[in-house]
């Protein structure tokens, strides 16, 4: 086994065990379950359900994407409970998302007209323009249906998909690739630069830039390499700060920081306790990031890192958003955690209760 594939196998949320002819058997949490990939949709359990909690079995919802709207409404997407609203600062939920099919929603995105934008894992984009009551379909034009990033600037909303990256052209509500080179390669991440420079992390496939003068994409990995020496292929959060700096995330190789433009990489967070990074927020002079085991925060570009996980119970972060004049929202699989101080948190969940997700393998 090489070293890089190694890494790959690491980074693995779920371990995925193909039975050539039968199915596949989805092992989360302790308990394995077998999905035929025959006729029947149906999730048959491998084991006694009895003997250990189910991985979809949860009393608050597992809270994958959040976005904050330009009048401070916020939205949370649930993996397999749709989408839910808050305008009170996460004080309280209600349930939102009539009309949207899929309720496994990987990403959201609000743009300057007040539209929300969810991405799903299944069904494509969907839309709302009356604060999250109803939304529709717009997902013309895109080859594959898993949305993992929506990026909205100003009036332009761009899509990373299971197919490369889209734009949406919103004279048609149609879905155009921004460019060819991504075919069939998972973009998890997107960010742009104030001189319309457009980045795209993948899974697999590392870290890509299309400028407006270039006529496709162009990797970078000059210094995007772990503590192993291996280059970092797989990406899962992209952030331009104050300074129009890039800061990478990535899936189990720690933070990157780049000062031109994406040519050259170091790595800021030898010092971070944990490497897998959820999440990350430039304020001013500070960042904060999200890991898989805490929020730690750094004002010297990653050479000391602080913890600021007071009263985070559940410290395994998923999304995190906000600002220091908006607060802080984190997203986990126990709901939603906000600090208005930066350094200490309090549970917000009220209305994001939720039974047993149904199975994602029902929605095909």
């Amino acid at each position: 086994m090489t070293a890089q594939f190694g890494k790959a196998c690491r980074i693995s949320v779920l371990t995925v065990t193909m039975l050539v002819g039968v199915g596949f058997q989805y092992v989360a949490k302790g308990e394995a379950f077998q999905a035929h990939l025959a006729s029947s949709p149906a999730l048959i359990p491998a084991a006694d359900p009895a003997s250990s909690p189910g991985p979809f079995e949860q009393s608050v919802a597992s809270v994958q994407a959040l976005v904050m709207d330009g009048h401070g409404t916020i939205y949370a997407g649930s993996f397999g409970h749709g989408i839910f609203r808050s305008a009170d600062r996460g004080s309280t939920w209600v349930r939102v998302g009539g009309g949207v099919t899929d309720p496994f929603i990987l990403s959201l995105s609000s743009t300057k007209d007040g539209a929300v934008y969810a991405g799903t894992f299944r069904g494509g984009v969907f839309r709302s323009r009356d604060d999250g009551h109803s939304w529709q379909p717009v997902s013309i034009g895109l080859k594959q249906l898993e949305v993992k990033a929506l990026l909205a600037v100003d009036q332009e909303l761009f899509a990373g998909t299971g197919d490369g990256v889209y734009r949406l052209r919103h004279s048609d509500d149609r879905w155009i690739p921004v460019t060819t080179g991504l075919d069939d390669i998972l973009v998890h991440a997107l960010a742009r630069s104030a001189d319309g420079t457009l980045f795209a992390g993948t899974s697999g496939k590392g870290l890509f830039r299309f400028s407006p003068r270039s006529s496709g994409w162009v990797r970078l990995h000059h210094g995007l390499k772990d503590h192993e020496g291996m280059i970092e292929n797989f990406i899962r959060v992209l952030v331009i700060d104050h300074d129009q700096n890039i800061v990478a995330g990535t899936f189990d190789g720690g933070v990157f920081r780049s000062a031109d433009g994406g040519l050259t990489w170091r790595p800021i967070s030898r010092a971070l306790p944990n490497d897998s990074i959820r999440g990350i927020v430039s304020s001013d002079r500070t960042l904060i990031v999200a890991t898989g085991n805490g929020i730690f925060k750094t004002v010297d570009q990653g050479k000391q890192w602080t913890p600021v996980n007071r009263g985070l119970t559940n410290q395994a972060i998923q999304v995190l958003i906000g600002s220091k004049e908006t607060g802080l929202y984190a997203g986990t699989s126990s709901g939603v955690f906000r600090s208005d101080d930066g350094s200490s948190w309090i549970a917000v969940n009220e209305g994001l209760e939720a039974g047993v997700a149904p199975p994602p393998f029902l929605f095909r």
